[in-house]
């Protein structure tokens, strides 16, 4: 781990501060650490996907949701348990979220049931919560100016990086091991990361004072859930009322947490903060950064496993590409922010995130080449790398020190908001384009296979899984089941990537037009730290 050296004080928008503490290394590679404990178990579902919902003949949805919660437990839960950290202690709370993430990674592993599996995922999310967010707070508490820039590059490449490696990790445990492994992995380091942080980390840094305010972080909690949940539901058949229900509570949820925000004396979520340009922007621009990179790997890991036939370590080293260029690019991305801005760096980052989902359209098909899987992730990894330390960066800066659990919490809705809500769109549209384009092939299928059809056509067209099931069961026709699953599969995944080329667009846009150039950028950032005095 690079040290970020002290250096002179700083003026910040509240007092002088060293611009980084005593022993700034070890402090930031404890931070670094702990926020790994979640970059890796927010990934390594996803290549044991095709396992579990073999294991559990589990449907895509289910599947879909094993995929995403976690980042729905982290996204529900960051906000308020942000402001509880800001009030009673960040290292606590850092310290309570490292130790719970041990049994519930444990409950995962032993899982007797897809449903079951699902409750450890978003428990483990929610213990991530607790931690996570707490080590972007105490990286801005205790760091300042240039140094803080670094401290966040880091933090936010390695952060990537590890969260890419996620697969990787997983493939090669699953080559040996059952599917409940790959939530194990990350015992030994959480074990490490609790003792380094209960050694290092320093206790009641800037936090803030006064009550909690309770009624708003559950209003954040249901308005966060039930759209997740809505996203997920609305390609499950049968599930329109269900997903309608949730979207009209998440629609009534916003509109209370926002009144509650705008009255309650020590708000949750401070929305003058919040509507700063600075902040909505890079919060905006980074849901769909980070929830780009997770949507990725989440279709990508089916893709590779499904369709190309790939093992789980193959299948997880395909993924190294998009973490080794995260970690190189992002100290180049922290160097780009100083010098040319916040806006050019995150333009940047797009390009190659666009670049990256247009190789996915283009190029992923049967029986491709290793290389074009690699140039898709590679391109995807650079962007990320970059847009990743600006998105951070931004909103970190344009609040006080004093509010440093609302912006964290914020910086980590980027990833877990943005993951959960990609992951579920495209978990959605992969449904929808499956199961259309399996009941097209059942359609043209010779009348000799009707027979088998009437009795499993509602399996073969719920997921790729199901279809490997009924292939096992009906070894006759298992060539034409399979085959007929990755045409499907094939039809179903070039929705998504349609997708993620429309979001990405649209995320560039917004920084194009509402993000200030670098002169306005730091014009600004001197105007919030004047009033924030």
């Amino acid at each position: 781990m690079t040290a970020v050296t002290s250096a002179p004080r700083v003026r910040t928008g509240e007092r002088d501060t060293p611009s980084a503490p005593a022993q700034a290394g070890l402090v930031l590679t404890a931070l670094i650490l702990v926020a790994s404990v979640a970059n890796l178990n927010l990934s390594v579902a996803n290549v044991a996907l095709p396992d579990i919902g073999r294991a559990f003949d589990s449907s895509q949805t289910r599947l879909d949701l094993i995929a995403i919660g976690y980042s729905l437990g982290l996204a529900v839960s960051v906000l308020y348990l942000g402001a509880l950290g800001d009030r009673h202690g960040r290292k606590l709370m850092l310290l309570i979220g490292v130790a719970l993430a041990m049994p519930i990674s444990v409950l995962a592993a032993w899982s007797p049931s897809d449903i079951v599996l699902i409750v450890a995922r978003i428990l483990g999310g929610v213990s991530a919560g607790m931690a996570y967010p707490t080590t972007l707070a105490l990286i801005t508490a205790l760091w300042s100016g240039p140094a803080r820039t670094k401290a966040i590059a880091l933090w936010s490449g390695v952060g990537g990086a590890v969260a890419a490696l996620g697969p990787t990790i997983a493939g090669a445990v699953l080559e040996a091991f059952w599917w409940g492994s790959v939530f194990l992995v990350t015992l030994p380091l959480a074990a490490v990361a609790l003792v380094l942080a209960a050694v290092l980390v320093p206790g009641h840094v800037n936090e803030g004072g006064g009550r909690v305010d309770n009624l708003g972080g559950v209003l954040s909690i249901l308005l966060v859930g039930a759209l997740v949940l809505s996203i997920n539901d609305a390609a499950v058949p049968g599930a329109g009322p269900r997903a309608i229900i949730l979207g009209v509570i998440a629609v009534v949820a916003a509109v209370l947490f926002v009144r509650r925000q705008r009255r309650a004396a020590n708000p949750l979520y401070d929305l003058t903060y919040a509507g700063r340009r600075l902040f909505w922007v890079a919060a905006c621009a980074g849901i769909i950064v980070f929830g780009s990179l997770m949507g990725a790997m989440f279709v990508g890991q089916q893709f590779l496993q499904n369709v190309l036939g790939y093992s789980t370590l193959k299948a997880g080293l395909s993924i190294l590409p998009a973490a080794a260029l995260m970690v190189l690019v992002a100290p180049r991305s922290a160097v780009l922010v100083r010098r040319r801005g916040s806006r050019i760096t995150l333009l940047l980052g797009y390009v190659f995130c666009l670049l990256g989902f247009v190789a996915m359209l283009l190029l992923w098909k049967e029986d491709i080449a290793f290389w074009r899987v690699a140039l898709a992730y590679g391109l995807i990894g650079i962007g990320v790398g970059l847009a990743g330390t600006p998105a951070s960066h931004a909103l970190t800066s344009s609040v006080p020190v004093r509010r440093a659990g609302m912006a964290s919490g914020t910086a980590d809705l980027q990833r877990d908001l943005g993951g959960a809500v990609l992951q579920s769109v495209f978990g959605a549209l992969l449904t929808i384009g499956y199961g259309a384009a399996f009941a097209r092939e059942l359609a043209g299928a010779p009348a000799s296979y009707q027979p088998a059809i009437d009795e499993t056509q509602t399996e073969l067209e719920n997921s790729f899984a199901s279809a490997v099931d009924t292939a096992q069961r009906y070894p006759q026709y298992a060539e034409q089941i399979i085959g007929a699953a990755r045409e499907a599969f094939l039809d179903g995944d070039q929705w998504t990537y349609a997708a993620g080329i429309g979001a990405i667009a649209f995320g560039a846009l917004l920084v194009f037009f509402a993000f200030p150039k670098h002169e306005q950028e730091q014009e600004l950032l001197r105007e919030y730290a004047s009033a924030d005095r």
